[in-house]
């Protein structure tokens, strides 16, 4: 069985054509996933605590180091009584009251107290060591889920966005853990088409960008092509095809329509926006494409620049002694790399209570939830004049009341180049496309849209922002197959 599956920045879906019906895959109640994974770590257990031979030495050196103790406290005891006794005696009383003699310890409660330190000192290296590479794999928890887990477990690695990552300059242990985590992506897609469709799954089409994000250019695109291929295969794909997503768009509009026209297919997505021109429907198998146009942004980026010139103020952007580019770091989830910068920074030095706020962020989890705050207000002020944000996670009665010039600020750059890339398009195209199909999940933004209307006015705009995609893609690989 082969089946299209959309890996996207910000969700995944998979679906496929049987009997000529489409059949979306299911990942609990919905028909796609957030592209996250979490792989909790393995957390250690007190009770595999066991009195080695080292570790009892550890402990007699804590007995030593007590009774050392004690005795320097008794002698400095003695030292005060002997100076209170040389008082007058109107002062004696008084002085001798602030001299307690130090309470001896037997043998049994310094080697309880010994004991408790070489223990607590035992599971906090094990904590350290889990944290770094203990991970339970099999226990991996995917989407929402996967950022829930992340926040509430305390232990084990998220990892947002992998697909964001591949077209970049990778060392080659971040490589390997990109495609260790893309690999456990497209298994839980297969063995999850595999369930429901009851027939193995061997086979898929890949959606794929125009232009994956990157900053090497076409050798980015073909090095996320190479990861994306290899990641598939160690996930249990034996044949892997790729098709422009636009063109996936292309191909599920074209099997909508019993008469050809030409249009503009306009796939907004969470890392990348894309382009193409086909002629659609009609009797031919699939689409005519004519031509395709990348853009390595999306609502991911939307997301980030809302947090930064709504949220970072009150986190201290803007600032003189807060570096501008802390705050960016904080902002993008999808790079651990970033992430780990943000972590690593020092804020003991910072003014209050930006110092307090941003060392809460630094908690596990708290950049995830602020990326979940973004994300959700995004949404909401597309469609209401005002919003309010939460941040008692960060501090207690922390929040903030946003309006539209907060979102207005977020989209600027985004629709100043979309408004170039789709210019380009019509440029390059010659000619007045007869529909737009606008598909994926940042084209729902009302922004969005009426951008798109005001550069083609007349022109009808069609689409479906979920599983324009995917759809396309389940049809492809009916051809394929």
């Amino acid at each position: 069985m082969r089946i299209g599956i959309d890996f996207g920045t910000s969700y995944s879906a998979a679906a496929a054509s049987v009997g000529g019906r489409l059949h979306g895959i299911r990942f609990g109640d919905d028909t796609q996933f957030r592209t996250a994974v979490f792989f909790p770590a393995a957390v250690p257990d007190p009770n595999d605590f066991v009195l080695t031979d080292e570790l009892d030495a550890h402990v007699e050196a804590h007995m030593r180091s007590a009774r050392a103790a004690h005795r320097a406290s008794v002698d400095a005891w003695r030292r005060r009584v002997a100076d209170a006794n040389a008082l007058p005696a109107d002062r004696r009383a008084e002085a001798l009251a602030l001299a307690p003699e130090p309470a001896p310890r037997s043998e049994e409660q310094l080697r309880a107290a010994a004991l408790r330190s070489v223990r607590a000192g035992w599971m906090d290296r094990r904590v350290r060591e889990s944290r770094g590479a203990a991970v339970r794999v099999s226990d991996a928890v995917f989407g929402d889920d996967a950022i829930e887990a992340y926040i509430s477990d305390g232990f084990g690695h998220l990892v947002e966005s992998p697909k964001s990552m591949l077209g970049y300059n990778l060392l080659p242990n971040a490589k390997k853990i990109i495609l260790h985590i893309a690999t456990h992506v497209l298994e839980h897609i297969r063995l999850s088409a595999t369930q429901q469709l009851e027939t193995p799954v061997r086979a898929a089409v890949l959606g794929r960008p125009v232009e994956f994000k990157s900053a090497m250019g076409p050798q980015g695109t073909q090095q996320a092509l190479d990861m994306l291929t290899e990641a598939a295969n160690a996930a249990g794909f034996e044949e892997v095809s790729f098709l422009e997503e636009p063109a996936a768009a292309a191909m599920h509009y074209h099997t909508q329509r019993a008469t050809p026209e030409r249009s503009l297919i306009v796939d907004v997505g969470g890392g990348t926006t894309d382009v193409a021109y086909a002629r659609v429907g009609g009797a031919e198998r699939a689409p005519r494409v004519f031509g395709s146009w990348g853009l390595p942004k999306g609502g991911t980026d939307i997301d980030i620049e809302l947090s930064l010139h709504a949220f970072m103020p009150s986190f201290g952007r803007g600032d003189p002694g807060i570096p501008v580019h802390h705050f960016r770091e904080a902002a993008s989830v999808h790079s651990p790399p970033q992430q780990k910068a943000f972590r690593s920074h020092d804020y003991r030095h910072a003014a209050a209570p930006f110092r307090q706020r941003l060392t809460a962020l630094q908690r596990l989890g708290g950049t995830s939830q602020l990326n979940r705050h973004a994300e959700r207000m995004k949404i909401h002020l597309g469609t209401h004049a005002q919003g309010r944000v939460d941040f008692a996670f960060i501090e207690p009665g922390l929040a903030l009341d946003l309006d539209r010039s907060h979102l207005d600020a977020a989209y600027a750059d985004f629709l100043d180049r979309l408004r170039v890339l789709l210019e380009r398009a019509h440029a390059d195209i010659g000619e007045r496309p007869e529909s737009i199909f606008l598909t994926g999940g940042s084209s729902r933004a009302p922004v969005i849209q009426d951008a798109v209307r005001t550069l083609f006015p007349g022109v009808p705009v069609v689409g479906d922002p979920s599983l324009g995609v995917v759809s396309g893609l389940a049809a492809a690989a009916a051809l394929e197959g």
